[in-house]
């Protein structure tokens, strides 16, 4: 058999063995998605709870009104404080754990992998105890300066500190891997060469750990813009995010029609942001 052939057949061979399973999984996303983008264009009425049309106006009900674009504007500078935190906060453990020689690195490993096996749900109702009206930090307030209160709960800040405590994991793990591929005679040639500590990491670590930098960036943008917990059990009634908001849609109202568009236009934002970062971030890498 000529090479040609056996290439044809050996990807023939390929395609009949995935290509089952690839349209199971297409059909399981797109199907859904389908099904919620159909659902986005029907109306909402109090006794049927939707009637089926073709209308916008629940995309425009969302765009026009300033109450749910504030939402939005929310849940994006939460995602974007989170995740800069995470890259600030997660790089020198990453780094730390990357490098170490010592026996009790696996150790380092686990403690970082210990909080996901703790439900977010549980992690939030632990920070309500720390940071709520005589918690540990009020209570602690109280007694260096009696008379005095400062409850943190159902504030931008107990959010924020949520959900880092829920990302932060995923960020540091994604960055071991890449640092451990980089090889360490690098940093040791910068180190001869007469660089110091800074200029080793803007010039040579941080350039080739851009691309664990973005998948981490990326995974952690995308879980604090749809975290649904944590804003609700740490922000309260007041703080309003858009996967809290969105099951109250659904679940409260009963408007499933603009649940839907809700969900749709979530997902675009994600998509959209991350794509553009995700470009800007390859641009970059390469030019380096």
């Amino acid at each position: 058999m000529s090479r040609p052939s056996k290439r044809r057949t050996t990807g023939l061979t390929a395609g009949l063995l995935i290509g089952p399973a690839t349209f199971l999984v297409m059909g399981a996303l797109v199907t859904p998605l389908l099904l919620l983008a159909r659902y986005s264009l029907n109306r909402y009425d109090r006794t049927n709870f939707m009637v089926e049309a073709l209308t916008p106006e629940n995309y425009l009900r969302f765009f026009y009104d300033p109450f749910y674009t504030g939402v939005l504007w929310t849940t994006l500078w939460i995602a974007l404080v989170t995740t800069v935190l995470c890259l600030v906060l997660g790089f020198p453990i990453a780094y730390r754990l990357a490098r170490s020689q010592s026996r009790w690195k696996s150790v380092g490993v686990l403690l970082v992998i210990l909080p996901l096996f703790i439900g977010s749900t549980v992690r939030a109702l632990g920070w309500m105890g720390v940071l709520g009206r005589g918690g540990l930090v009020d209570s602690t307030v109280a007694a260096l300066s009696p008379g005095s209160s400062f409850p943190l709960l159902y504030t931008p800040f107990a959010v924020v500190v949520g959900i880092l405590s829920i990302n932060l994991p995923y960020m540091v793990l994604t960055l071991q891997s890449v640092i451990e591929g980089i090889d360490a005679r690098v940093e040791e040639a910068a180190d001869s060469l007469g660089a110091d500590p800074s200029r080793r990491f803007w010039h040579v670590v941080l350039p080739l750990a851009l691309p664990g930098l973005a998948t981490g960036g990326v995974l952690v943008f995308i879980l604090a813009m749809n975290a649904y917990a944590t804003p609700l059990l740490l922000g309260g009634a007041r703080f309003q995010m858009m996967a809290p908001m969105l099951f109250r849609e659904y679940a409260v109202n009963n408007n499933w029609p603009f649940a839907a568009a809700i969900a749709f236009i979530l997902m675009v934002t994600t998509l959209t942001l991350t794509a553009a970062s995700s470009a800007f971030v390859q641009r970059r890498y390469k030019a380096a």
